[in-house]
């Protein structure tokens, strides 16, 4: 009899705290699989844009230069889930020493292969391995590397946290009571059902006791959780104030685009520069050769995360040769329209960033409030008598203890002295994690300083607000966490440095005051647009 109470009384306690838990998890699952569909419903809208560019402006390249393009943006995708192997860097820089070999012999030197020569293997991986000294594309792909790297920033962190904060949520599903915690249940539950006193319930001090008792390890998580919380807030908070990713995506075409254009403005420098460095690039054509029309300049693409290429007729981009293997890359998941159906619209991220920070600071004190929760939603009722433990009295005397495990020494109703490993571990976990992400960030430990997010090429401190928020103010409140970015120093001037085309949105007007707000050129606001159409 005494080991069916003890069964009873345990299943039900943890069923109740799995109901609670499980609001958080579905919280924190919910949104993860939203900001991962906002961010690959961007990857494949500015997917498909680049191809355009190609599509309309260089057809030379355009077949070889695609499976480049799926490449890079198959690498920021993973970069957007976490992955710890990509850097948007050198994926970026990657992506440009693959697209110089194409550059210099189809657009700066068309003419240089003939009849009876072709390039060579070796001039093509000359042209790659020294692109970065040779320099053909000016500042634009430090530019590219440096903006992404800021703008996703903020993505990237948010989807490792939520990633880590369901980990840590599994791992408290799994942790059992302790023998005197459930002997203190049964205590508490069943013995005044020995006295046929069934309608009687547990004093609140004695429920608080036993809870805190048993929810000691549980306890021990809430330090490390309100930093954790106070992190994806900050997250929150960055992805809500702006478009910073939007545009940073957007600029991705126009980026590679006065790349390429830079080479070409310095064709006769570049040629002579290349002359020098990688010698002659071309190899006589003997009979049995194979014809230059099959050779390709470009390796295998073999991403591992796939983003949508097709995209409905109605897309302003064109669209890419689905008989093509490299051209047409299909979604994992499932195909989204540019223009989807308003039952399987994607949210901006504005609105689910807001949407997330409002409900999570529900959650800052999850696991400190625990106890008071269990206690006054499934155990206790307002009554004038209640069980004590050991009578029915009007009011529990005994003294009531605090959280945590150092608490548990002065508890006159369970005697806690350790906590389960796999909370110590849990725990540790999430210090480590709050730690390291602080530092990333720019932080410090404790995630109260101020700090905000920038593309690098987006305005800054506009403090747009939609009207659909029904925001009417854009001053923060005090208290408020929010991301720094970090300032990167651009230096690329080497000897034979190439001189970089100068976009209508690069230069300022002569005796026009520098007021540090970036202009949007309209390359960029059209599908800026489109985008917003697209995800509010």
């Amino acid at each position: 009899m005494e080991e069916s109470y003890y069964a009873a009384a345990q299943r039900d306690t943890l069923q109740n705290i799995l109901s609670y838990s499980f609001e958080l998890k579905y919280l924190i699952l919910g949104h993860a699989s939203s900001f991962q569909d906002t961010f690959h419903s961007l990857l494949s809208f500015t997917l498909n844009h680049t191809y355009s560019l190609f599509d309309s402006t260089y057809g030379t390249i355009s077949q070889d230069a695609k499976p480049l393009v799926s490449t890079l943006f198959s690498d920021l995708d993973l970069y957007l889930r976490g992955d710890a192997n990509i850097s948007v860097e050198h994926s970026v820089h990657s992506f440009y020493d693959k697209l110089f070999p194409l550059v210099y012999q189809h657009l700066v030197n068309p003419g240089l292969g003939s009849n009876v020569s072709t390039w060579s293997s070796e001039g093509s991986e000359c042209l790659r391995a020294t692109r970065h000294d040779i320099n053909p594309f000016g500042p634009h792909p430090q530019e590219l590397a440096q903006g992404l790297s800021r703008a996703l920033v903020a993505g990237r962190a948010l989807s490792r946290a939520l990633a880590v904060g369901s980990e840590v949520l599994n791992a408290t599903e799994s942790v059992g009571m302790a023998r005197q915690c459930g002997r203190a249940l049964v205590r508490m539950l069943f013995c005044p059902h020995c006295r046929g006193l069934t309608l009687i319930r547990p004093c609140g001090g004695l429920c608080l006791n036993v809870m805190r008792g048993c929810l000691a390890g549980l306890a021990e998580l809430d330090g490390p959780w309100r930093s954790y919380v106070a992190l994806l807030e900050g997250l929150s908070r960055a992805l809500s104030g702006g478009y910073e990713v939007e545009l940073a995506l957007l600029r991705i075409r126009e980026r590679i685009n006065d790349a390429i254009l830079t080479a070409q403005l310095n064709g006769p420098h570049l040629s002579a520069v290349v002359g020098k460095v990688c010698g002659s690039l071309t190899e006589l054509v003997s009979s049995t050769q194979v014809s230059p029309t099959s050779r390709s300049l470009t390796p295998s693409v073999n991403p591992t995360i796939e983003l949508l290429t097709s995209v409905s007729s109605s897309s302003p981009t064109a669209l890419p040769n689905a008989g093509n293997q490299h051209e047409h890359i299909t979604l994992k998941r499932r195909s989204l329209p540019l223009k989807p159906s308003k039952n399987d619209k994607p949210r901006s991220l504005k609105k689910i960033s807001k949407e997330f920070m409002g409900y999570i600071q529900r959650y800052k004190s999850f696991f400190s409030t625990l106890p008071e929760m269990l206690c006054e939603g499934e155990v206790v009722m307002d009554e004038n008598t209640c069980w004590s433990g050991e009578d029915v009295v009007e009011s529990y005397t005994g003294h009531v203890v605090g959280n945590g495990l150092k608490a548990q020494k002065h508890n006159p109703e369970i005697k806690i002295r350790s906590v389960d490993p796999i909370l110590v571990n849990v725990k540790e976990k999430l210090e480590h994690f709050n730690q390291e992400m602080w530092g990333e960030l720019g932080l410090g430990t404790d995630g109260r300083e101020d700090v905000e997010t920038s593309s690098g090429d987006a305005a800054e401190g506009s403090g747009e607000c939609d009207d659909e928020d029904g925001c009417q103010g854009s001053g923060r409140s005090e208290g408020e966490t929010v991301l720094t970015k970090k300032k990167i120093n651009v230096q690329i001037s080497p000897r034979d440095a190439i001189i970089p085309i100068q976009t209508p949105n690069s230069r300022s007007k002569p005796g026009a005051p520098n007021n540090g707000v970036a202009h949007i050129s309209t390359f960029l606001f059209l599908p800026l647009l489109l985008i917003i159409q697209l995800l509010l």
